[in-house]
């Protein structure tokens, strides 16, 4: 019962809540490591109930941080909402345990003149370099997770309109403007794009919009690893993910005089409570400022 209950759930998130296959991947290793627990307990997921539920994310305390209980107890929430749905459960024995307090943690936001200095850098070693530039400037121009700009094909950009067709998470559409120097950018690398498409090769993906150098779909760890040789070219003293171009993005917008919920649909967040950290961020620096500038600070 326990395994083909397993299936079906990862199906259903795959499925039917269209998560990725990264969060697939994870809710599935944490409700087996639940499994694992209730097994050695002499239980199993239908007597299952509120403390046995706790009990696990006690011994989880040892060695996973906050998020990582907090993702844990989440997933097997998901799971027993599936097994009240499908008549396998009577009642959801994870609602009503409480989450572990997660830390404050605010996003990591580049200033203006070195986001600038990250988007002049590539373009000048041939197709490569122009799809790198042509990334980070969607990245940051219009606020794209990293892993939804890996996912986008070529048939998702309007160069005309200056929009893009986008798929966040629960594949949830939203378009997304792009600014002049993005769809610059953008046709630069289109023009060189081919190139890397014509020696055939074993998973090659022609419609994606970008490529690796083998013609496949770019993941989001080499975009990682390719801003971080932007980063090293020009020997700035912080590490940059790739999620940092959105936030700044976001940040910057907000410093601009856009309003919070603007930037909420620009995101694709759900819920405004998310994109109001970035409200906290902009509050953070004007506080810094005034320390470093005002007289009597």
């Amino acid at each position: 019962m326990q395994n083909s209950w397993l299936d079906e759930f990862g199906e259903s998130l795959a499925h039917a809540r269209g998560s990725s296959p990264h969060t697939v991947k994870a809710y599935l290793g944490d409700v087996r490591a639940f499994v694992r627990y209730l097994e050695a307990a002499g239980r199993d997921l239908a007597t299952a109930d509120h403390g046995t539920i706790r009990g696990w994310l006690g011994t989880l305390a040892v060695d996973h941080a906050p998020r990582s209980r907090a993702r844990a107890l989440a997933s097997v929430r998901a799971l027993y909402r599936h097994g009240v749905a499908t008549g396998r459960v009577a009642s959801n024995p994870a609602r009503t345990v409480r989450s572990p307090r997660l830390p404050t943690r605010l996003p990591q936001v580049l200033p203006v003149d070195e986001v600038f200095a990250v988007l002049a850098v590539p373009g000048k070693d041939g197709p490569l370099g122009l799809r790198d530039r042509a990334l980070f400037e969607l990245l940051y121009g219009s606020g794209l997770r990293v892993s939804e700009a890996c996912g986008l094909d070529v048939d998702d950009l309007d160069l005309r309109s200056r929009t893009v067709r986008v798929f966040g998470k629960g594949r949830k559409e939203r378009l997304c403007p792009m600014n002049p120097g993005c769809v610059t950018a953008l046709r630069l690398w289109l023009e060189r794009r081919g190139e890397l498409l014509a020696r055939p090769t074993p998973g090659q993906a022609p419609s994606a919009l970008f490529l690796n150098y083998r013609g496949g779909r770019l993941t989001a760890r080499s975009v990682a690893r390719h801003l971080d040789r932007t980063v090293l070219q020009l020997a700035l003293q912080r590490k940059v993910s790739p999620h940092a171009l959105r936030h700044s993005f976001a940040t910057h917008l907000l410093a601009g005089g856009a309003d919070v919920r603007v930037i909420q649909e620009l995101l694709g967040h759900a819920s405004l409570s998310t994109t109001q950290r970035y409200t906290q961020v902009s509050i953070e620096q004007l506080q810094a400022v005034y320390d470093r500038t005002h007289p009597h600070a």
